[in-house]
């Protein structure tokens, strides 16, 4: 389809203006960045990826009930999606202990918590996407108290279809993080899971072998990120066995 307005242009997404009143489409670019962006790469496949796997996880949602931005995907690299009032905040749910967990209370990397946690963190590349509490998200008007309610309980929701997904496939969910935008329907205004679900936003580990398959695998230098991501693809059957893996990534000074 025709490119339309550029709406907005983030790390790893454009949105331009849709094709009818309230719709966006959701461009994925094959940008990878870590460290809020000091690290920067071009992954040749990744935003082709990230698109099919985010159109999985958004249907499978939807399947069950959890209200969420996506309509439909228009090709390779482009989906149809509602337009909402993203809420700035980052909700994170942990399963696990890793990466800022394990580091801000000293826990070993793949330590098992006791429940599943939520975290908010406010939408600030600026200030490191600091960690918040709810005691500030409603002080400082982000959301009210019902909206943190509502937004942990569509993360939890979240939680356990992926868990349950990636399980099947012989992949444990560490953590994810989601963003949640506001839409009105009359009068009424409604939460629902926007941006987009994928490796980019999740920590996958391989059960048996503590293999990683997200975006760890760019953070930390572990090998080639369009492989990590080809084989949550392949195990999921998003994508046919004898697809040919996309060369290494290029750095960018």
């Amino acid at each position: 389809m025709a490119r339309r307005k550029k709406i907005y242009e983030g790390k790893a997404k454009i949105m331009y203006e849709g094709p009818e009143p309230g719709t966006l489409v959701q461009y994925f670019k094959d940008d990878a960045t870590a460290f809020n962006a000091e690290k920067r790469a071009k992954v040749e496949g990744k935003g082709v990826l990230n698109n099919r796997l985010s159109e999985f996880f958004m249907k499978g949602l939807t399947q069950i009930g959890v209200p969420n931005h996506f309509i439909k995907r228009l090709n390779m690299r482009e989906q149809l999606v509602r337009s909402v009032e993203i809420i700035p905040l980052e909700v994170v749910v942990r399963n696990f202990a890793a990466g800022s967990l394990s580091a801000r209370l000293g826990m070993a990397e793949g330590t098992p918590l006791p429940r599943p946690i939520v975290e908010f963190c406010l939408k600030d590349d600026a200030l490191g996407d600091p960690l918040v509490s709810e005691e500030h998200i409603c002080a400082f008007g982000w959301a009210t108290q019902q909206d943190l309610d509502d937004m942990i309980s569509l993360a939890l929701r979240v939680n356990d279809f992926m868990s349950g997904l990636m399980l099947a496939v012989g992949i444990k969910l560490v953590d994810f993080k989601i963003e949640i935008g506001r839409i009105w329907e009359n009068d009424f205004q409604r939460l629902i899971v926007a941006d987009e679900i994928s490796p980019d936003s999740c920590r996958l580990w391989d059960i048996e072998t503590g293999q990683k398959l997200d975006k760890d695998v760019f953070r930390r230098d572990l090998g080639n990120l369009t492989d990590a991501y080809t084989e949550v693809a392949r195990r999921l059957g998003v994508l046919p066995s004898n697809v040919t893996h996309a060369p290494r990534p290029t750095l960018i000074n």
